[in-house]
């Protein structure tokens, strides 16, 4: 049985690498529009665009999605979620799924998927991950890789190759295959949180970890918030950052 859950799509609009990003037409509609959509397939009780841009809440507006206006000087989108959830006053208990808002070809399964792992394991936050089967992945630190723990809650998060095959390594120089059976997965950055974690997030002192990973989820764990992992098959498919991620999805859409 699927919980009831929001959507939470923050949208800032500016952004080094592809400014403007949240308004990128694809196929006639803005990405922020493309993501909401898909959101809205995963049957979420309330969707909210958080943005920082008249633009971005106009453009959502005007495809019928609700859009509310946020801080500009937010570090995360985390502490964009927070704002969110601040303002329209929800119960400790609400699960918000934070779906990022350069993915417009997100599986609505996964949303789902996420939110209900949260619902069944009691946990404060959940995530998602896959199997890793390509050792130059593995040993790739834009690669975020999530040791668990046996109830299914992550252990730790990584750029560096966790769990490290010593002996398989040792004789495969260069790290050229992963043994059998190697229990590598690599971390999905679409979470679902309670919402009393996010009143919460705000004041939680940085993790000497996060510093040095660069990885804000290790915040929570260092201050003991659980995090379940939920394992879904294969990767999905990839977000946009760039101009070439940019040029990619409009040709997906074009084709459509």
């Amino acid at each position: 049985m699927t919980p009831a859950f929001k959507v939470v799509i923050p949208a800032r609009f500016a952004s080094s690498r592809l400014p403007g990003k949240p308004l990128l037409d694809l196929g006639g509609k803005p990405m922020v529009v493309r993501v909401a959509e898909r959101a809205h397939l995963s049957g979420a009780e309330e969707i909210w665009v958080a943005t920082d841009h008249l633009e971005v809440r106009a453009a959502c507006e005007a495809h019928e999605f609700a859009a509310l206006m946020t801080r500009s000087d937010h570090p995360t989108g985390t502490d964009r979620l927070a704002e969110v959830v601040e303002q329209r006053g929800w119960s400790n208990d609400t699960i918000v799924v934070n779906v990022q808002g350069d993915e417009p070809l997100i599986d609505p399964e996964v949303i789902i998927q996420t939110a209900r792992q949260l619902a069944v394991s009691g946990a404060d936050i959940a995530t998602v991950a896959h199997p890793i089967h390509d050792p130059a992945d593995f040993f790739n630190p834009n690669v975020v890789k999530v040791v668990c723990r046996a109830d299914g809650d992550a252990a730790y998060f990584s750029r560096a190759p966790i769990p490290y095959a010593r002996d398989h390594f040792a004789r495969e120089a260069g790290g050229s295959s992963l043994p059998e059976n190697f229990p590598a997965y690599r971390h999905v950055g679409l979470y679902a949180y309670r919402a009393s974690f996010l009143k919460a997030y705000a004041g939680l002192t940085a993790a000497p970890t996060e510093n040095f990973e660069a990885l804000e989820q290790l915040r929570a764990l260092w201050h003991g918030y659980r995090i379940s992992v939920t394992l879904i098959d294969a990767a999905p498919v990839p977000g946009v950052d760039t101009p070439e991620d940019a040029e990619r999805m409009r040709k997906l859409f074009d084709r459509a």
